[in-house]
């Protein structure tokens, strides 16, 4: 898939692009994948087909990183690592979400890819 390009799509895709990275505060993995498996096959709306595989990457991406980092307690650094993670995942999403309001392409970064 290429990027898609600001002002793709039509104007709802919008608000969905933002739930798609805002889920991260309250349905956490469900929101992008009920929202990428939905819109996966609809070439009317590549914003938010675009934005909802980006936040299943990353949500996706911050359990693995969080699995790790909870192993990692046993020597302390994981605490600080899950914290970390905790701030940088705030971030990114609310970083995101505005991204998309502005209808643009967003791609986190240090994010492993598994859906396209």
């Amino acid at each position: 898939m290429t990027n898609p390009q600001p002002g793709y799509g039509p104007p709802e895709d919008t608000v969905l692009s933002i739930l798609a990275h805002l889920s991260l505060f309250a349905f956490g993995l469900i929101g992008p994948l009920v929202l990428y498996l939905i819109t996966k096959d609809d070439s009317s709306k590549p914003m938010t087909r675009h934005h909802a595989a980006e936040a299943l990457n990353f949500h996706l991406s911050l359990a693995i990183y969080a699995v790790v980092s909870a192993i990692l307690i046993i020597v302390i650094v994981g605490f600080f690592m899950l914290l970390g993670l905790a701030v940088a995942a705030t971030v990114l999403a609310i970083t995101a979400a505005v991204a998309a309001s502005r209808r643009e392409a967003y791609r986190y970064p240090l994010t492993i890819r598994f859906v396209h």
